[in-house]
């Protein structure tokens, strides 16, 4: 079986070359994206492995006349591939888990960071501004914190908070009720109880800007948002909104709307056009990471043995 990554960074290598070698597949490493000009390096192959870039019909029917039979994203996500067109030129679609305390943790991080005010703090300490006046935090123990999303990593969020003593509030499509840490409740009543709003649930259709203007609205005016999620979850614009006419205390934000084309690469020096990236970046009581959440060392290696996996997976059963 051969294997087209692409897309593969400089941090990925060792973890290809290791388990191509432990499951006995070829693979080939390309930093390229996938696109049309480039899509006769699949020539050959019989699976891909992608992250995040776009798969439209137009890269599938190429990809289907070319043999490729499975495509692979190293990703939970999978809103990036057109799925409908996938199962017409019939290749296989997978995404793949890993470790969920990578992104458990990064979470409880920007919750901390948000009610102590990091990101005023470390913007003053590096001009050298060392007063207290606006940097007074809150304690977690105080506070109730709303999980959207109980799946894997929804669940380890709440083992993680529920050592500090905070009262937790969750919702889901399909509560799980062996989970004990947390109580259920519908999602207008865990906007409006919650002091921090955290959401773990899928890119869907029914769930873009699952987060709206009107939502916003029933949020307590001292609270806080944290999307370790998708981007699309938020209605950007009216986030923006409720932060400058202080309807909420902030933000902090690891995934934007329209990230695909500017998070991973260097624009040093650049103009980025981008006026909600830029205006979020502006505010002091917003947090932006660039889709960072999952990057650890296990959680890479996890995305790559089971995008492997996956293909061969799929391939003995088809």
């Amino acid at each position: 079986m051969k294997i087209l990554v692409y897309n593969c960074r400089e941090d990925e290598t060792e973890f290809f070359n290791k388990y191509s070698q432990e499951h006995e597949v070829k693979i080939k490493l390309t930093s390229q994206s996938p696109n049309l000009e480039n899509a006769q390096l699949a020539a050959g192959f019989d699976c891909l492995s992608i992250i995040t870039t776009k798969i439209d019909k137009n890269l599938l029917a190429k990809y289907s006349k070319l043999g490729i039979k499975y495509i692979s994203t190293r990703t939970i996500g999978y809103d990036h591939i057109d799925l409908k067109n996938a199962k017409k030129y019939k290749i296989g679609i997978g995404n793949i888990s890993y470790s969920p305390d990578s992104v458990a943790e990064y979470t409880v991080m920007l919750i901390l960071m948000s009610i102590r005010k990091m990101e005023l703090i470390l913007s003053r300490s590096k001009v050298q501004d060392y007063s207290l006046s606006k940097l007074r935090g809150r304690e977690l123990h105080n506070l109730t914190i709303g999980i959207i999303g109980t799946g894997r990593i929804g669940k380890a969020i709440l083992k993680k908070l529920n050592s500090f003593g905070c009262r937790l509030l969750a919702y889901d499509l399909n509560p799980d009720q062996k989970n004990k840490l947390a109580e259920y409740v519908d999602l207008n009543q865990l906007i409006k109880k919650s002091d921090i709003i955290s959401l773990h649930v899928p890119a869907t259709k029914e769930n873009k800007h699952l987060i709206s203007q009107e939502r916003l609205a029933l949020m307590k005016k001292n609270s806080y948002i944290i999307n370790t999620a998708r981007g699309s979850l938020i209605d950007t614009s009216a986030l923006i909104d409720a932060l400058e006419q202080k309807k909420i205390a902030g933000a902090a934000l690891d995934v934007i709307e329209n990230e695909a084309n500017i998070y991973y690469k260097d624009f040093k020096g650049e103009v980025i056009s981008n006026h909600e990236l830029a205006i979020l970046r502006s505010l002091p009581n917003v947090i932006l990471t660039p889709h960072t959440a999952f990057f650890t060392r296990q959680a890479v290696s996890d995305m790559i043995e089971n995008s492997i996996l996956n293909c061969i997976n799929y391939l003995e059963k088809n």
